[in-house]
């Protein structure tokens, strides 16, 4: 099964440990970013799964390829140009002290990945499933000429979209987002947010929700979904629901409103996660959630692969999701002691 993710791959500094930035005197390397990370997760699943980009072609671009093939990730669809990889500097919280990322992205070869700059018709060719962010579409105009074209190919082949929402304040404002996100919701198929996401990106609230003080209203989270479903037409919405009780512990569940019904949306179980590294924690929900939808044998069961999925995530440093099927069923079949494997 062939599925496309387009968008910017970056590389990671990680101070080390639970060190400080003013503390660190060296960082640990490695590479990330939304749609890289969805890719690599699904082919650790056993797609064959395409990335496509703009990277530069000196030694550091090449190490941020080399990352992707290490883990099966297709690069035939890379485009290779520009000055420099986006970066992005993480320094990992713990307690009640909050995790810190500062970006260094600007002018990064991604955000000049023209329209023109690919054959979309055979990107597409033989895909089942095209997945983006709204990262991307934060990327510029040249990147949401880009995202367009794409969509419209992927819409053309038959293909399956999904877009995990995704709003950075640091990228674009509620307002610059609404702008270019609303019109780009006639492509998706499959929603995918938190109550931040839903408000910022598409206008949408999520009821009483604070995250911060770990209280979730559940019905507004339903009649969320429902919402937007309507709004927008399209098949399926996911929200996850995060209760951030402090950087090292947080609970995790999702609901799911989809074509089958959507009276009362799925509610899948909730998991008490004592955190080691959440970055990356959304992405592995929505690779979970493509391989569910596509594999398990109804709705309930995809999204219970997609609460568990991520889950693992939390529990693994780096961007990257390195689980496989056979982990993810035997939490979502409640097997989570973290009793030894011998």
């Amino acid at each position: 099964m062939k599925v496309v993710t387009l968008g910017e791959i970056m590389l990671r500094l990680s101070s080390p440990g639970f060190t400080r930035f003013v503390q660190a005197q060296s960082f640990d390397v490695t590479y990330g970013g939304g749609e890289a990370n969805v890719a690599v997760a699904l082919s650790n699943y056993g797609f064959d799964s395409y990335f496509v980009s703009r990277i530069p072609k000196h030694e550091i671009g090449q190490s941020a390829v080399n990352h992707l093939r290490r883990f099966g990730v297709k690069d035939d669809f890379i485009v290779r140009g520009g000055e420099r990889l986006g970066i992005y500097f993480l320094e990992t919280g713990a307690s009640q002290r909050a995790s810190k990322v500062i970006y260094d992205r600007s002018d990064a070869a991604v955000t000049s990945l023209k329209h023109t700059d690919l054959d979309w018709d055979e990107v597409f060719k033989d895909a089942t499933w095209f997945h983006w962010t709204g990262i991307t579409a934060a990327l510029g105009k040249t990147m949401q000429e880009t995202l367009v074209a794409a969509c419209k190919a992927a819409k053309r082949a038959g293909v399956t979209i999904s877009a995990d929402l995704n709003y950075r304040k640091k990228l674009w404002t509620p307002a610059e987002a609404q702008a270019v996100m609303v019109p780009l919701m006639e492509y998706v198929d499959v929603c995918i947010a938190n109550e931040e996401d839903a408000e910022k990106s598409l206008g949408f609230m999520a009821g009483s929700t604070n995250i911060e003080h770990a209280h979730l209203d559940e019905e507004a989270y339903a009649y969320l979904t429902k919402e937007l479903k309507a709004k927008f037409g399209f098949k399926a919405v996911a929200i996850t629901l995060r209760e951030s009780f402090s950087a090292s512990m947080n609970g995790w569940s999702a609901i799911l409103c989809d074509e089958n019904d959507c009276q009362i949306p799925y509610r899948s179980k909730r998991y008490e996660i004592q955190v080691v590294d959440r970055v990356g924690g959304g992405d592995s929900f929505a690779s979970g959630l493509i391989y569910g939808l596509t594999h398990k044998d109804s709705s309930k069961e995809a999204l219970e692969f997609a609460v568990a999925a991520s889950c693992l995530k939390h529990t693994i440093p780096g961007d990257f999701n390195l689980v496989s099927v056979a982990e993810v069923d035997a939490l979502a079949g409640g097997s989570g002691s973290g009793r030894v494997e011998r």
